[in-house]
């Protein structure tokens, strides 16, 4: 397994090249005194890597989501988890748990400060998967302390924080995965593959499914602060405006409210449906250039005049509405062309237009479930060969900001032309459209700072 260059060779150039190798420095010390070493840090048991092969990975935020995709990543041989940060003290007892049974050590270390794992120079990624209002924030600074980025979706709470992350990813030279794993999942990738290869035809339609926009800007009641080591609220809120405290918002209630949320929960679906339909549409550069909100769902059209249709799903698991032929899971997109269309979801079946059926593979059923575990794996193995992640974010930016519009679209209820180059809208005269572009950004709080 050939060991990373940003690692290994102090010459290389990277933001860590004027330090020896820390992996170095361990094998030195190893040298220098004597000690006892686990077999299997040493990797002598049988499917682990020895550690100076093992990317070492630190968490920040373990919630329930964390926990699927971290589940995902504890099995691989050259990944191990070292660290944990998280501002609620029973989520850091419960991450540890898990950690710690999994390698059969007590050897997990857990803080309530996230910089103490982003400074902590023997690590080497980061799985972030905090609330919205982190993400971004806590992946800009994983990127400057040069770690490499596993981020949950949505990566940034609106268009502004998306192009500064993407923009920092590209002046670090970090890798960065969102967690749109869909990117990675055998039925989408077909879908996505009868798109490229003309077998619907020339493409003109493309629905992606999102939850109904939703936007509370009122407080719930205030309740006593707990102390800080139970939850340190303060960080909890990081770059959100202040609020009294309340459980609900740490228990999972922060959804649906402007300050916590992305996108008038356009971003929970449509991160990752908004996202296979650009990439359906080669558009992974670009994004549409009109959004017009109608009751039940936004039109977009791209410059290529291919239509994009965000289709609110009131009751996601339940009936679909007339776009959709199919209940095939959650999150489902449809690409329809002039000779045929093709349907898909989480439940890992494709329904195409007759005609088609040939092109649906078995392995496309046989591997749904296994989203988390692929998409961590192209992670880990581009932190290994620094090539660009399937959800990078360069990819990630383009998505989201055509969610975040059509979220801004929806609150103003009025349609909006924008500018995907620039990232702006304009006016019918082509002059700024001042008021949607107020909505491009929100003020951030220093939390660390108070």
């Amino acid at each position: 397994m050939p060991r990373r260059p940003h690692r290994t060779s102090p010459t290389s150039g990277s933001p860590n090249a004027t330090a020896l190798s820390r992996r170095t420095l361990l094998a030195g010390a190893a040298l220098a005194v004597p000690t006892f070493v686990r077999s299997r840090a040493l990797g002598l048991e049988p499917g682990v890597a020895a550690a100076s092969e093992r990317i070492t990975l630190g968490v920040i935020g373990i919630g329930p989501r964390c926990r699927y995709v971290l589940g995902a990543m504890l099995p691989f041989a050259d990944v191990q988890c070292v660290a944990i940060a998280d501002v609620q003290e029973r989520r850091r007892a419960e991450g540890k748990a898990l950690v710690d049974a999994h390698y059969g050590t007590a050897d997990c270390r857990v803080t309530r400060d996230m910089r103490e794992v982003l400074h902590r120079p023997d690590i080497d990624a980061v799985l972030i998967a905090t609330g919205d209002r982190w993400h971004g924030r806590a992946s800009m600074m994983a990127a400057e302390a040069g770690k490499d980025v596993y981020s949950e979706k949505p990566c940034g709470i609106t268009i502004d924080v998306c192009r500064r992350l993407a923009e920092t990813f590209a002046r670090t030279g970090r890798v960065f995965q969102a967690g749109t794993q869909r990117r990675s999942v055998p039925n989408f990738i077909n879908a996505v593959r009868l798109a490229h290869d003309g077998r619907l035809g020339k493409l003109h339609t493309l629905f992606a499914s999102a939850y109904e926009p939703q936007l509370a800007n009122d407080w719930l009641p205030a309740e006593p602060t707990p102390p800080v080591e139970t939850c340190d609220w303060n960080v909890w809120l990081g770059p959100a405006p202040w609020r009294p405290f309340n459980q609900k918002y740490v228990d999972g209630g922060w959804r649906g409210y402007h300050d916590f949320d992305s996108g008038a929960r356009l971003l929970d679906w449509g991160a990752h449906t908004v996202d296979l339909c650009q990439w359906a549409n080669r558009a992974d550069d670009t994004g549409p250039v009109e959004f017009d909100p109608q009751p039940t769902a936004m039109h977009c059209t791209y410059a290529n005049g291919v239509r994009l249709v965000i289709d609110y799903l009131p009751t996601p698991f339940g009936d679909r509405g007339p776009n959709w032929n199919t209940k095939l899971g959650t999150c489902p997109v449809k690409f329809v062309g002039d000779a045929g269309w093709v349907e898909t979801g989480d439940a890992g079946g494709t329904d195409v237009s007759p005609g088609l059926e040939g092109e649906v593979g078995e392995a496309t059923k046989k591997l749904a479930g296994t989203d988390a575990a692929l998409h961590a794996r192209d992670f880990f193995d581009c932190v290994k060969s620094r090539k660009a992640t399937a959800a990078s974010a360069a990819v990630m930016r383009r998505a989201h900001v055509a969610c975040h519009a059509a979220a801004i679209a929806w609150m103003l209820k009025r349609r909006l032309r924008f500018d995907p180059a620039s990232e702006t809208f304009l006016a019918p005269d082509g002059r700024p459209d001042q008021e949607a572009n107020a909505l491009s950004s929100r003020p951030e709080r220093d939390c660390f700072a108070v």
